[in-house]
């Protein structure tokens, strides 16, 4: 009994002590965490104090901007506008109000030869539901006494847009979920029950709709696919769907055209009853199913991914839209309709590009059921910046990063605040920029980091995300780039389906789709008279000098300029000259011209037959490239309204081809299509991955130096035998001097203030 009281005794003892030394090891660790120094954050000074103000002539509305601009457009009685934010369709609607960019020439002027600065004006729509037209002003000066001007008639030659060419607002939205409601739910409340599991209030059907809505300009009929209500709604389908009327401003002239259920067609909800009652179609019997679209991990977090941190402080700043990063500085914003875009792109102080911007994403699907068959999205008439909602720390970008918030007024009747909708950073993308080990004879390392750096945003825009990344680095290259996540669109699986896609859940057709990327390249190398010019490689017979009588293929350059428009739209599905550049009329040390050279990332599908009747909304996607002498009332590849008036657009990108001007010593803009062919396949489920989905283009030096610019950077790395530990050329090998604890911001999140909402 002794012995068995001394061992428990023994073990208590041991246990104790292990708590003890566990304790005091934990706070050893705390006290010797908090003598580490703490990683300083802050912008260098001397970065800091080269900022201008002269950015400004680009930045987007500020809120106090957009709110004198809303409250003048209200003030003006003859207008006659509604102020509710759902407004009907059948009233008078402020859609939209945004920065109305400067003349080119105007903005050239004031940076470059201290002229006057612009008067920033804004661009605002209203959709005149009372008299059934569209309408677009300039307001301005924005720091003046304000004043409005119809200026329809000068951008698209009409008096007036047509009504149906409007986008579907929120006030319309609410009007059509309440037609839904009352016309087909509670309609077919037993058959959707039995079906889907419908009940009133508790368990939803989702609807989505297919674009364009219609066959021929002026239909706003629209195809809507009903999904099961949970997260991840896109690949929830049912296998039912309605055709809606909505073309009249008043809903209750809506009415139900067509149903489709189980891949049967019904001309009327009745005939569907009737049909259903009797055992006439192939009945969906419901059944509860796991969510395999949720997004919550399967397993718990164990811990953090690698996480980045700045040693020595951030190497760039950013002050009002301006950032300066080394050798670079720009500006930049953010379009409502649009996206994400930069102005003003100067390496060493010579400006590389006017602007660089997001025009369009379109997307184009394949399928037999008709919520798919018909859908060609145009991401701009919905608006590409209206759904950049906040970013997330240490996901959709570094902890570290700088984040901006940007305001906006898009189909609402106030200015909403997007908290840390741009993140900037600076990020080694892990593979060097240069370097060489040399083996033979001398022996050296010389390389440097690839250290670049980013500006993104991301756009959830109904299913799918996009992740818009401008990427500045150190060799005086550019990347304008997209890649795609979030969720594919899918239809119900009915025979004839796997045509159009694979089955990627039960009952669920992943449609096969394309994506096309569209950006606006105003390339400025060395001043606005520039030329396209174009290289490429052909194999020529010669003979040997040294014996004659051998002959071997050798290649050789191939250079061309190109002269007229027309001659310079490079089509997708044709030879195209590898290297395309836009250059200047002077040469480097070396007597070649200095240019940039467009280098696409690009996997895309087939462009829609020009046939079509939609493909002349999206004609700027027949091009991989197309030159264009640059106008300021060629603005814009698309519009706003080329998604509900496909087959008669105010803005045909094709026009800016056709009249075939003169490209020689001009003022160039490139644009430039990029995208990737999307069959969804079974690793699409829960949702799509960013690796392999994207594009874009990178503009590169081509002679524009006289060697590369990077060799200058103080990143650069270089030791010789006995020197490896040497920290004058080889700072990394001292990097244990700069070791220290981070210091972070705290973490917060606010993007769910910025969502949706079908409600006064």
């Amino acid at each position: 009994m002794v012995a068995q009281v001394t061992s428990s005794l023994v073990k208590c003892l041991l246990i104790i002590l292990g708590l003890i030394s566990v304790i005091v090891n934990i706070v050893l660790i705390c006290l010797n965490s908090s003598r580490l120094p703490k990683c300083h954050l802050q912008v260098q000074d001397s970065i800091a104090a080269n900022h201008t103000d002269h950015s400004m002539v680009f930045a987007d509305l500020t809120a106090l901007e957009y709110l004198a601009v809303r409250d003048y457009m209200w003030n003006q009685k003859d207008l006659k506008i509604s102020r509710s934010a759902i407004a009907k369709p059948s009233e008078n609607f402020l859609f939209l109000i945004d920065l109305l960019l400067p003349k080119k020439q105007d903005a050239l002027f004031y940076l470059d030869q201290h002229g006057p600065k612009p008067q920033r004006k804004a661009t605002v729509v209203v959709f005149f539901g009372q008299s059934s037209y569209l309408k677009e002003y300039e307001v301005g000066p924005l720091d003046g006494h304000l004043r409005h001007r119809d200026v329809t008639k000068e951008r698209y030659n009409v008096e007036n847009l047509p009504f149906t060419a409007r986008t579907v607002t929120i006030g319309e939205y609410v009007e059509l979920f309440i037609f839904l409601e009352s016309q087909v739910f509670q309609k077919l409340e037993n058959e959707l029950r039995e079906s889907f599991g419908y009940i009133p209030r508790k368990r939803n059907l989702n609807p989505f709709e297919g674009m364009p809505r219609g066959l021929k300009a002026g239909d706003r009929k629209t195809w809507i696919s009903f999904f099961r209500d949970e997260s991840g709604i896109y690949i929830h389908p049912v296998g039912f769907e309605v055709l809606i009327n909505h073309e009249s401003k008043n809903s209750s002239d809506w009415s139900v055209l067509k149903l489709l259920y189980n891949g049967k067609y019904f001309e009327t909800l009745e005939s569907f009853k009737k049909d259903y009652e009797r055992g006439l179609v192939t009945k969906i019997v419901y059944k509860a199913i796991p969510n395999y679209a949720s997004l919550k991990p399967r397993k718990k977090p164990t811990g953090l991914s690698p996480q980045q941190s700045y040693l020595q402080g951030k190497r760039f700043s950013v002050k009002n839209n301006q950032v300066i990063y080394m050798d670079w500085t720009f500006a930049f914003g953010l379009s409502s309709l649009t996206g994400m875009r930069v102005f003003d792109v100067r390496f060493r102080g010579e400006r590389i590009a006017y602007e660089i911007s997001v025009q369009e994403a379109m997307s184009v699907y394949g399928s037999n059921t008709p919520g798919m068959v018909l859908t060609k999205f145009l991401d701009s008439s919905i608006g590409i910046g209206r759904f950049a909602h906040e970013l997330v720390r240490g996901v959709d970008c570094p902890h570290v990063a700088t984040y901006v918030d940007v305001y906006r007024y898009i189909d609402t009747n106030v200015t909403h605040r997007f908290r840390n909708a741009i993140c900037i950073f600076e990020y080694d993308v892990g593979r060097p920029l240069r370097r060489h080990f040399s083996d033979f004879f001398y022996n050296s390392y010389g390389g440097m980091p690839n250290s670049a750096l980013y500006m993104r945003t991301i756009t959830a825009i109904g299913n799918y995300d996009y992740i818009w990344d401008f990427i500045f680095y150190q060799s005086g290259s550019v990347e304008a780039r997209v890649h795609a996540t979030g969720y594919i669109s899918s239809s119900y699986k009915i025979d004839g389906s796997l045509r159009y896609g694979h089955q990627v859940a039960q009952n669920v057709l992943g449609n096969i789709h394309t994506h096309f990327v569209n950006f606006k390249v105003d390339l400025d190398i060395l001043g606005v008279t520039n030329n396209f010019l174009t290289k490429d490689m052909a194999f020529e017979e010669v003979s040997l000098p040294w014996t004659a009588e051998r002959k071997v293929k050798v290649p050789y350059l191939v250079e061309k300029q190109t002269k007229t428009e027309r001659e310079a739209a490079l089509h997708h599905g044709t030879k195209t000259p590898r290297y395309l550049h836009v250059a200047s009329n002077r040469t480097n040390r070396w007597g070649h011209e200095r240019s940039y050279r467009l280098q696409l990332t690009s996997f895309a599908g087939d462009h829609l037959p020009e046939s079509e009747p939609e493909e002349r909304s999206m004609s700027w996607a027949r091009y991989k490239v197309a030159i264009t002498k640059h106008k300021d009332n060629e603005p814009t590849s698309s519009s706003l309204y080329g998604q509900n008036y496909m087959w008669d657009p105010v803005v045909d990108f094709s026009k800016y081809v056709e009249d075939d001007e003169s490209i020689v010593n001009q003022d160039l803009v490139a644009w430039v299509t990029a995208g990737f062919l999307h069959i969804p396949h079974a690793e699409d489920i829960p949702n799509t991955v960013t690796v392999g989905n994207g594009g874009g283009v990178l503009l590169r030096p081509h002679n524009y130096f006289d060697e590369d610019p990077s060799i200058h950077s103080p990143d650069g790395v270089y030791f010789e035998p006995g020197s490896e530990h040497d920290c004058e050329y080889n700072k990394v090998a001292c990097l244990e001097k700069d070791l220290c604890s981070p210091t972070l911001e705290p973490y917060t999140y606010n993007g769910f203030e910025g969502v949706m909402k079908f409600e006064g």
